[in-house]
């Protein structure tokens, strides 16, 4: 009887925290703030990555999150710009024959997981992201490394039980 009721509260809780734990910090990182301010502010990113206007710091929550926040920094260290990655719009911007897996990599940051099919002969880099549900998003490569195919898919928790 108390069951759904103590589900909902650990789930309103745990939404809370995530909220007010996981994304509040990326808010308080705002351009032309300095290198040091952003580390001392977030820690230290999951990955520094070369890009042409300097260096990409990335703060991802996978494989178990569902956010990647990227905070591009000028050729000085200071904040060019801080977006989360993983959305529809991004997503789209991956082109097929043309992106490799280091491009994937360098946008989006580390997948949750790297999967590996019957049908298909090459990795497929699974994303956590959302867009009013859970969602995953797959990405094709062949054996050179190279996207051939990238989309959305819906992901299931499978956490209810039917007896209640």
């Amino acid at each position: 009887m108390y069951l759904p009721i103590i589900r909902l509260f650990f789930l309103l809780t745990s939404l809370l925290w995530l909220t007010g734990c996981a994304l509040q910090p990326f808010g308080g990182v705002t351009p032309g703030m300095p290198r040091e301010d952003v580390l001392a502010r977030m820690g230290q990113p999951g990955a520094a990555v070369a890009i042409p206007q300097g260096t990409r710091l990335q703060y991802s929550g996978q494989p178990t999150g569902q956010f990647a926040v990227m905070v591009d920094l000028d050729a000085t260290g200071r904040v060019l710009s801080v977006r989360q990655v993983l959305n529809a719009r991004d997503f789209a911007r991956i082109e097929p024959g043309k992106w490799t897996r280091a491009d994937v990599l360098r946008e989006f940051g580390p997948p949750a997981m790297v999967d590996r099919v019957a049908s298909w002969q090459g990795d497929i880099l699974t994303y956590r992201w959302y867009d009013l549900q859970d969602l995953f998003y797959w990405v094709y490569l062949d054996g050179n490394q190279v996207v051939q195919r990238a989309h959305p898919g819906m992901e299931f928790r499978n956490d209810r039980d039917p007896r209640n």
